[in-house]
């Protein structure tokens, strides 16, 4: 009852306060005694009804009950979580892995990871413009990283001037503090400046000897590891990770230079090459040598395995660890514990477990995993998402859920954070190499079913482009393919997508590239070109699998729909030029941002900048100041049934703005950027019923809300409602659960 006379007050309220705003525009009733009592009376009513139902607006928002969980990293709170990416590892013999990796959101750019937990980090890897890299060892007593200073203007400090970035090996405790020495460099005296020119590619320790691959001078550099002087250097060309054998010799990856292939060479501690060579390889990523002086060898290739070498005459492989065809034999995509992909790191303990980690392809996330020494699997630990979000498949009821690379499979019925179960690693960058994926940084999902098939959409940061892929498990598994995709206008003298990629793509204005042959490759015959405006505000797909596209422009027609023309018989969904249709913007708006469209019901619901509360300079990536909801779309409607402020701080502060929103059923949902708090609205009302924000199971916090359409929402058949949100900083997608 009272939730019905509060919707009823809200829609009185407005209708008055427009008749009064009619009313007034007029001098005689700006002065007329009658106004003022029929004003003062109504404001009357208005305040004792609000006193009436004061109760139910404070319990009012407590009608939905929520819980959080998270997916996509095995550890959903606290500074020690599974990293981002790791692009190096060395594994110690008591099993300790040391990592490195060049960025990390919250700052662990190197971690110590132990028996499946993480037990610290390296510090002072992250801000002040240093970073990780992609070279680490450790000896008895210290660890090894190879990292990056950047300038600070403060050269009185030690950091490097301007325009100039040390490429270092910083030094530390085996608990991760850093350990300084006489003549170190850097504000704590810990970093051994190597390069201005090229960053560390290799380290290794030989009892007291720290070996160093300089890329850019071709040298490998020797230095003490106590008091960090170099003892002596020889000559490598393009040096990168090294190895060090039983006789204390080392083996070293040689990067591919011009028309030279790939190459491990052979050298003595003094630089003197050795006869011994591993050349038929095709893409070695990371070596290491095992408890029983055998040399292992991560094979990046179309072979995706661990290689294993008996190395005491002429290199022998006797051996390899991993499925042969990594994680697309079998079922393509399909996640399996011998199934490896994108190799980045290998190595034994003395006890001969053995650790690997995948880091996919174009640092798709972390997948350490450790096994036994006759392969079966001890632990595995995941940190699948960076700068993404989910979202469900419809005809799953949400058991389904996609990442922009990942397949989940959930149990709603298990304890936070444990209700995901990783199931497929949808790229595949051997059969696809023109996978937009591999060649641009998508962060959301749209999963959509279109006449009975599942399609991902995927777009950026900066609404630049919509990725469409679709799935033939007969063919492909758990792989998305590449089907199409729309891109924004090329100027004049810039493409929109600069770099060779995709081929054949127009010079000038808007494309849409269909893969009209199947093969997931872009050919000339393949693009419909346009000109449009470019300046776009946001994507939407609707379930009928229609796209549209919000344009920040005042032109009035700011809108456009492409609606779907079918399904070619390669599987693709079919969208042109000719049939897009530039529809009406509402007058209220002058700066569109976001659009949802339910064609089952005919609603549209928009967000923006308005007439009312314009923005405070551009605010780019903002969804604006109100939500609208307009009933009737189709039949030119164009009177909102309800609009509602969301958080914006017109200020010029910035320290609250609304970063997305989404719609499901019967509520709306806007999460703020920098507090990461999803508001929740009554979808036929617009007004508030609750706010969510993130519990102790994620450790009640959250970082920043960075992409466009960082909030997911879905509602499940049996009500419930499955809210996702992106949460970057550490490493995962929060997903709330809310019951009516």
């Amino acid at each position: 009852m009272t939730n019905k006379l509060l919707t009823q007050l809200v829609k009185l309220c407005h209708q008055f306060n427009q008749h009064i705003k009619k009313l007034s525009k007029t001098r005689y009733l700006q002065r007329s005694k009658t106004f003022n009592f029929l004003l003062s009376l109504t404001v009357g009513i208005i305040v004792t009804t609000l006193g009436i139902t004061t109760d139910w607006a404070t319990t009012g928002t407590s009608t939905l009950t929520y819980k959080t969980s998270w997916i996509g990293n095995t550890f959903g709170s606290g500074n020690l979580r599974v990293q981002n990416n790791i692009e190096a590892m060395y594994v110690a013999p008591d099993g300790t892995v040391y990592t490195n990796s060049h960025w990390d959101e919250a700052g662990m750019e190197a971690g110590i990871y132990k028996d499946g937990k993480v037990i610290g980090a390296l510090g002072d890897t992250h801000g002040w413009s240093r970073g990780g890299g992609k070279a680490v060892t450790a000896n008895s007593k210290y660890v090894y990283i190879g990292m990056t200073q950047g300038s600070r203007g403060k050269t009185n400090e030690d950091y490097p001037p301007e325009g100039t970035t040390w490429h270092s090996v910083r030094r530390y405790d085996l608990s991760g503090k850093p350990a300084p020495f006489p003549n170190g460099r850097g504000w704590d005296k810990s970093m051994l400046i190597t390069s201005t020119k090229s960053e560390v590619t290799g380290l290794a320790t030989v009892e007291s000897e720290l070996y160093v691959s300089d890329f850019a001078a071709n040298r490998i550099r020797i230095y003490d590891t106590d008091t960090m002087k170099e003892l002596r250097n020889f000559t490598v060309a393009n040096p990168g990770a090294i190895a060090v054998d039983p006789q204390k010799n080392l083996w070293i990856i040689q990067s591919k230079n011009g028309s030279n292939p790939v190459n491990i060479i052979h050298y003595s501690q003094s630089g003197k090459q050795l006869s011994q060579q591993i050349a038929d390889i095709v893409e070695p990523t990371a070596i290491a040598i095992d408890h029983q002086g055998k040399l292992l060898v991560a094979e990046n290739g179309p072979r995706q395995q661990m290689l294993i070498y008996d190395i005491k005459d002429q290199p022998v492989q006797v051996g390899s660890f991993g499925c042969n065809g990594g994680i697309y034999v079998g079922v393509p995509g399909e996640v399996r514990d011998l199934k490896l992909y994108g190799l980045t790191g290998v190595g034994t303990d003395a006890s001969g477990n053995i650790y690997i980690n995948s880091d996919g392809f174009n640092k798709s996330g972390t997948d350490l995993r450790k096994f036994s020494p006759s392969g079966k699997l001890l632990w595995r630990s995941l940190g699948l998402i960076f700068v993404d979000n989910a979202d469900a498949d419809p005809k799953t009821d949400g058991i389904d859920l996609f990442t922009k690379q990942e397949h989940y499979l959930m149990d709603y019925s298990k304890p936070a954070g444990k209700q995901w179960t990783y199931k497929g690693y949808t790229l595949n960058a051997f059969k696809y190499p023109q996978d937009p994926r591999l060649h641009t940084s998508p962060d959301a999902t749209f999963v959509r079913r279109i006449q009975g098939k599942p399609f991902l959409f995927l777009t950026d940061m900066y609404s630049s482009f919509l990725q469409i892929y679709r799935f033939n498990p007969a063919t492909d598994g758990q792989v998305a393919i590449p089907a199409g995709m729309f891109v924004g206008s090329n100027g004049a003298d810039k493409k929109f997508l600069t770099g060779n990629w995709p081929p054949h793509q127009p010079e000038k204005g808007e494309w849409i590239w269909r893969d009209r042959n199947g093969n997931g490759t872009f050919e000339k015959n393949e693009y419909d070109r346009s000109k449009d405006y470019p300046y776009l505000g946001g994507w939407w797909v609707d379930s009928k699998g229609d796209v549209w596209k919000a344009l920040r422009t005042q032109d009035g027609t700011s809108i456009r729909h492409y609606p779907l023309q079918g399904i070619d018989p390669k599987g693709n969904p079919i969208y042109s030029y000719s049939s897009m249709e530039k529809q009406t913007t509402p007058s209220i708006f002058n700066d569109l941002r976001r659009l949802e469209y339910f064609p089952q019901t005919d609603t549209m619901y928009l967000s923006g900048f308005t007439v009312d509360h314009p923005a405070f300079g551009d605010d780019t990536g903002v969804a604006g100041s109100e939500i609208a909801r307009f009933d009737n779309w189709s039949q030119g409607n164009r009177t909102p049934r309800w609009r509602i402020m969301i958080p914006y701080d017109s200020t010029g502060k910035r320290e609250v703005s609304t970063a997305a929103i989404s719609v499901a059923k019967d509520y709306v949902f806007a999460v703020t950027v920098k507090t990461a708090e999803v508001y929740v609205y009554n979808a036929k009302t617009g007004v508030q019923v609750q706010q969510l924000k993130p519990g102790p199971e994620v450790g009640s916090e959250s970082g920043w809300i960075d992409i466009p359409y960082g909030i997911r929402a879905f509602r499940r058949s049996n009500g419930e409602y499955l809210v996702f949100v992106e949460e970057n900083w550490k490493g995962k997608v929060i997903m709330y659960r809310l019951a009516e």
